[in-house]
């Protein structure tokens, strides 16, 4: 088997698994209980805590953990909207953001807010001018992706989020970096940030649990109200094994990232280069994106077809967004490509364990499809 679609979820690495077992067999008290086992329990969250926060180089206690990074976007997007949004009723997003994002902010238009979407450019580059111009006295949020799950692209923040804090110091700036975390290296500092979302299962931890930073000193309106868990700001009773396992699985990521993203160069640029051999198909990945995520269209060839025919090979990539069910994609839409590429496009996303035998062989499997396989008629 060939794992080429690790933008959607990645294998869960051994620590991650040994970490969830040892919480759910040994360590299985309520946290919030105040005998031993609870005790217990409640250590096992502190060490996640701790571990998520020096990864992000922010405090412990500002980590809130939430099922995903759909709850975390969701928490961080209505929770600060409903904080700082009684004066200030402008926001501001990406028309590249996961559905995470973008669909909270169209429930945000809906409830009154002015929501100002920045898209890229006629190049297919979002311009960070045009982050920052969207920016104004009455903008109470700005919400924008670190790096883009369809395209790998990366989206300017980093500069923009640094002018706009300068200009307009009370605006409270949110970044999804469910892409970007243990992969690429930044601190929350970097990105001048006030919230950012995480998530577990894209970095070979398990599903079901991310976690939102929020900096100390900004207001965040709980959205699950219950027990008062988490500072109150988060309601209900903890995953342990799940939390634990996350702390586990950052702990082995953090010691390897330089390694892992220097692989991960390495057979991106293989890739490109076996890929570009192949009449006809073309990379939709701008050179500078992340090295690990390639958006690709195999021309006149639908997504779902390609797809069905690398499974048979025990290939397994994705036709865009896992998260958009086979719907076409609005994000490469946005960063301009035609629609004739969009139904033709496969999103290849490697990890640690991609080696250049894989790229090898996927490259061939799509010189072979390229060459059988029927073409749309238009």
């Amino acid at each position: 088997m060939i794992y080429l679609d690790n933008a959607a979820t990645t294998k869960p690495c051994r620590e991650a698994v040994a970490g969830s077992a040892y919480a759910m067999t040994r360590v299985f008290g309520n946290p919030s209980s105040l005998h031993g086992l609870g005790i217990a329990a409640e250590q096992l969250l502190n060490y996640s805590r701790d571990k998520i926060a020096a990864s992000l180089g922010v405090l412990s206690r500002e980590i809130i953990f939430t099922s995903g990074a759909t709850e975390a976007n969701n928490l961080a997007i209505f929770g600060l909207s409903e904080a700082y949004g009684r004066r200030k009723k402008r926001v501001v997003t990406t028309s590249v953001e996961h559905p995470s994002v973008a669909e909270p902010f169209k429930k945000l238009a809906a409830a009154g807010f002015e929501v100002v979407t920045v898209s890229p450019r006629s190049d297919g580059v979002l311009d960070e001018d045009d982050l920052v111009e969207a920016v104004n006295a009455d903008t109470c949020l700005v919400s924008a992706m670190y790096i883009n799950n369809e395209t790998g692209a990366i989206l300017p923040i980093e500069g923009a989020f640094a002018r706009i804090k300068k200009l307009y110091p009370e605006c409270i700036l949110h970044t999804d970096c469910v892409q970007a975390y243990m992969k690429l290296p930044f601190k929350a500092k970097s990105l001048s940030a006030d919230a950012i979302s995480v998530s577990a299962h894209k970095i070979h931890g398990p599903k079901g649990v991310g976690a939102l930073w929020v900096k100390k000193g900004v207001r965040l309106s709980p959205q699950i109200l219950g027990g008062g868990q988490q500072s109150g700001l988060r309601s209900g009773t903890e995953a342990v094994p799940m939390i634990y396992s996350f702390g586990k699985t950052v702990d082995a990521m953090n010691a390897t990232l330089g390694p892992r993203y220097a692989h991960a160069e390495k057979i991106n640029l293989y890739l490109r280069e076996k890929l570009s051999q192949i009449p006809g198909l073309s990379i939709n990945s701008p050179d500078d994106a992340s090295p690990f995520i390639l958006s690709v269209s195999v021309p006149g060839i639908k997504s779902e077809t390609v797809l069905h025919f690398l499974e048979q090979k025990q290939i397994y990539v994705s036709s865009g967004s896992a998260c958009s069910r086979g719907k076409k994609s609005a994000v490469l839409e946005a960063f301009g490509l035609p629609a004739e590429k969009i139904d033709s496009t496969v999103r290849i996303s490697t990890s640690a364990e991609t080696s250049e035998d894989d790229v090898d062989r996927l490259a061939e499997a799509l010189r072979l499809a390229c060459e059988t396989l029927v073409k749309i008629k238009r």
